[in-house]
Parts: C-alpha cells; structure tokens; sequence
C-alpha cells in the first residue's frame, strides 16, 4: 500500500522504515529537511509539504483499496507530539484531503480530541484512524503493539499496514483456553472500537507503564540505601543490583522488558550518574486518572506513580534515576533539564 508519513522522530522514521521493508510505498514529509533526505536516500518517496504529499500519494492511483472497489483513497499517517503540531497538522488535512481519504494519528493523542476530530472529517467524508503505538525506539526490529480506533470496514483496508507493523506472532505461546477466530490480538494488534478507543486503550496501558516502573524504581531505591547510616551496622548490606537485576530476569515473577531495561542501564552503570532522575511525563499518566475519576474507579497506584514523576522535578533519589534509564531504554527520551 501507499502511504504517507508525517513525522519522522523517533518513532515516525522507523515506522516508515519498517513499512519500506514490508514492500509498502512510502512519501515522507518532516520540518527537518535532514530526515526527509535520511529517509529518502532509503527508499522513501520525499515530500516538501503536506500538499506536495497529496499530489505524490494520488499520482498513479485508481486501483483497488483493500476489499473494495473504488480509486485508492490517500493514506496519511500523522506521527507527531500531542496538541498544537498534531491539531494544526490534521486541520490542514481536513482541508486538503479528498472523500474516502484516511487521516491516521498515531501520536499519543488524548482520545477525547479524536472523538471530536472524527465528527468534524467525516462531515467532509475523510475517514479517522486513531493508533495507539507502543514499541518505542525498538519498533523496528520488534515491531510496534497497536490498538486501534475507528469505522471496522476503515480499519480493515489498512490491514496490510498494520500487519506490517506489528510483530507477528513471534516465539510467545498461544493464551491457554484462547478460541477468539479474530488472531489480530495474537499478532500485537486490535480493533478496540470506534474513533478514540484506540488512544483511550494506549492512554492506560501508559498509565499501567508509570505503576510498573515506579514499583521497580522504588524497590532498586530499598535495596541502594540498605547500606545507609540510618541502619544497624549488622543490617547494613552492600547490595550488587546489577546481579539482583540479572537475576530476576531469569525466572522470576517480576521478570518482563521493563526490568531488561533496568539490567542494562545498570550493567553499564550501576549508579546511573548519567540520570538525574527528573522524570518527565507525556500526559496519559494524567488523562488516566482523569478517566478513573469520570468512572468512579479508585486508582490508587497509577495515581501514586504519576505524583512521584511531578515530585521527582524537585530533589531526586536513585529510584528516580532507575526510572529515567527506563525510560531512556525503551523509548530513547531525555531528560528534561
């Protein structure tokens, strides 16, 4: 399929990469003019604009879109912050985009604003795809976790896209018990439903993130002052949380990705001097308690952890720097100074 790509970060490049690789055509567009020329000399068509995009994704089309008869429809994939850049983007496309087109936002929009995004388009007749995307700078050669929202018959025409990029089926064994006919779950994608479920799934599968790594930030926090002066001389022990960090990978019940993570940063450094600690948040740890709130469902860890990220901006311990290498590892995000 034909696609255009908006955005090319970390994740939007290798996003267009990954489809490149599974025989996808793909026109990519960037402020940065560097990451267009990157993407070009591999293999992508470029674009100097939104409207020169449109132009290089209709020419040569009128064939056959997914299961239906009808010209191919563009395709574009908005891959950029939430707020401003991701609003104006998609009200330039509501502009510029044809009937039966699809504006795709992939970021980590709130799923309210798909919701009111979708309305507004389809009264022009342009169809809306909301994906959220987790995979981080590893999606490439991993592939990317999809949850996907929007019209069923939309979301099936862009099947060959998503089974692209999501990872397949892999070595992981089949769910014991599991008859669901639909295996899209299976392969690292779902419909979750119509416009904004997608995000709204992604929205607290991040905000099950912040609990996850705050427990593992805290628990390494313990064990580094188990040598602290607060502590009988004969309860003080001088801990290697790099072995403790192997070894709970292999076996353990808290072993997971997340913890991989945590070995690597501390096998190259065990007292994370590069961290500060000062843990950023994207927005969904909040936009999550704002949902259990609207449904009267306590959330009391993921509120914990989002409050130990404002806290962590002001005074920072070694918890706070497990959680920076974490994140660090999985999505490649610096700290904010």
């Amino acid at each position: 399929m034909k696609v255009g790509m908006i955005g090319l970060g970390r994740m939007g490049g290798n996003i267009a990469r990954r489809l490149m690789r599974g025989g996808h055509e793909v026109v990519v567009f960037d402020r940065s003019a560097e990451s267009v020329k990157q993407l070009a000399s591999e293999g992508a068509i470029a674009a100097d604009g939104l409207y020169d995009m449109q132009r290089k994704l209709s020419a040569g089309t009128g064939g056959v879109f997914g299961l239906g008869r009808k010209p191919t429809p563009s395709i574009f994939w908005v891959m950029l912050p939430a707020g401003k850049p991701t609003e104006d983007t998609i009200a330039e496309l509501a502009a510029l985009a044809q009937p039966h087109d699809v504006v795709i936002d992939g970021g980590n929009t709130f799923y309210k604003d798909d919701i009111r995004r979708a309305k507004v388009l389809n009264q022009r007749g342009i169809d809306y795809v909301d994906v959220g995307t987790s995979g981080g700078v590893w999606g490439l050669e991993r592939g990317y976790c999809m949850m996907i929202g929007g019209k069923p018959d939309v979301v099936l025409n862009l099947d060959p896209i998503f089974a692209t990029l999501a990872p397949g089926f892999g070595d992981i064994p089949r769910t014991k018990g599991r008859t669901a006919n639909d295996d899209r779950a299976e392969r690292g994608y779902i419909h979750a439903g119509p416009a904004g479920a997608g995000h709204f799934v992604k929205m607290v599968h991040n905000g099950i993130e912040y609990g996850m790594m705050q427990a593992f930030a805290e628990g390494f926090d313990i064990m580094k002052n188990k040598m602290s002066e607060r502590l009988p001389e004969d309860e003080r022990f001088d801990l290697n949380l790099t072995d403790i960090s192997e070894v709970w990978r292999r076996g353990s019940v808290v072993s997971s990705w997340l913890l991989d993570l945590t070995a690597q940063a501390l096998a190259s450094d065990e007292k994370l001097d590069k961290f500060s600690g000062q843990v950023a948040d994207s927005g969904e740890g909040q936009w999550t308690i704002e949902a259990a709130m609207e449904e009267a469902v306590p959330a009391h860890v993921l509120t914990a952890a989002l409050y130990a990220r404002y806290r962590s901006r002001s005074g920072n311990t070694f918890g706070e720097k497990v959680l920076s290498a974490m994140r660090f590892g999985f999505g490649g995000h610096v700290e904010t100074k």
